[in-house]
């Protein structure tokens, strides 16, 4: 993978002039888009908010709408832990108030938001919801929990021990969710994927959008088990698919590049590079789940240390060139307007 070279405070940040070497005009600009997941932070280094973004979106594609995922952005540090988060989501609501008023394009940027709540909590989440709901003036959809772990101690886990979807507390504020009208998020590792489908069969009324096409593990021990992965991954993506109630974000994929002498490979990638990087795996996600529950993400910033925002949409237009309209409709709007129950 190609990667920019830029460190600040010792940390790998997004090189705006290093993407910059590879431009492309946005293929197909007239297809709407909503993009269902992005960050706005404040890190040391790296900021992104509401200018950095508008500077991305103008670049050609038509991103009418767009979905904030949670990413522990300036959390309240005077509220006791399990509040903290609702200062994430009233950030996420003035950050779409400043959309709204249209001085950062015509983009309903944060239009809708997945926040984050400790389900450790059970029961208890509901007035914690319930919270979230009151300040984020009618944006908060639900929460984005990540409980990615391997049992490979050289692979970074979030959270401490296995099997977090199947405790009994997990189930219950996710069944609290679900009374609430609210959607979850899921972010796990490829080997998780049938912890998913069992959480999404024990909660058929609860929709659940797996995030980043079910992160097939490439690294580490997996290294160089590249068609074992494959395989592995495309049986669990299967058996989750089989949940009516589950959605797929297709992207945050590793760009594997083997084309190109060593010049070539220092620059950024184009677009037809992430497509050939991406396609096995986005066509099969969405063979499984179908393009009405399949949905094209940004992931920016996090994207953005790779390739950039016009570059990231060609290549899920070339990926999708084959789709038709309908198809292609569903992919780039209209199943991310369904999970997240978008205007």
């Amino acid at each position: 993978m190609a990667e920019p070279s830029k460190k600040v405070m010792g940390q790998t940040v997004p090189d705006d002039e290093w993407l910059k070497q590879v431009h492309e005009d946005a293929l197909d600009p007239e297809v709407e888009i909503v993009d269902p997941h992005h960050h706005l932070w404040m890190r040391p280094g790296q900021p992104y908010l509401m200018p950095e973004f508008a500077e991305d979106l103008a670049t050609g594609h038509n991103v009418v709408s767009t979905v904030y995922a949670e990413c522990h952005s300036m959390y309240r540090q005077s509220d006791p832990e399990a509040l903290q988060s609702l200062g994430e989501t009233e950030f996420v609501t003035g950050c779409g108030a400043m959309a709204d008023s249209g001085a950062f394009g015509e983009t309903r940027i944060c239009e809708a938001m997945v926040g984050r709540v400790e389900l450790t909590l059970g029961a208890a989440t509901r007035g914690i919801f319930e919270q979230h709901l009151e300040r984020s003036a009618g944006r908060f959809r639900g929460v984005r929990y990540s409980t990615a772990w391997d049992e490979s101690e050289r692979i970074r886990n979030v959270v401490p021990d296995a099997r977090r979807l199947a405790e009994p507390t997990v189930r219950e504020a996710a069944s609290v969710m679900a009374e609430m009208g609210l959607s979850l998020d899921c972010w796990v590792y490829h080997p998780q994927l049938d912890e998913v489908a069992e959480f999404a069969q024990a909660l058929p009324d609860l929709t659940i959008i797996l995030n980043h096409a079910g992160v097939p593990i490439l690294g580490g021990p997996y290294r160089d088990r590249r068609d074992e992965v494959y395989q592995d991954w495309k049986r669990g993506m299967q058996r989750v698919a089989a949940h009516e109630n589950v959605f797929i974000k297709l992207g945050a994929l590793p760009i594997i590049r083997t084309a190109g002498g060593e010049s070539e490979r220092k620059l950024p990638p184009n677009s037809e590079e992430v497509a050939d990087a991406w396609e096995p795996w986005l066509a099969a996600c969405i063979e499984a789940f179908g393009p009405s529950r399949s949905m094209f993400e940004s992931n920016f910033p996090v994207q953005k240390l790779w390739a950039s925002y016009a570059v990231t949409w060609n290549a899920f237009k070339r990926i999708a060139q084959g789709a038709s309209e309908d198809e292609k409709h569903q992919l780039f709007s209209g199943a991310a307007k369904t999970a997240y129950r978008l205007r």
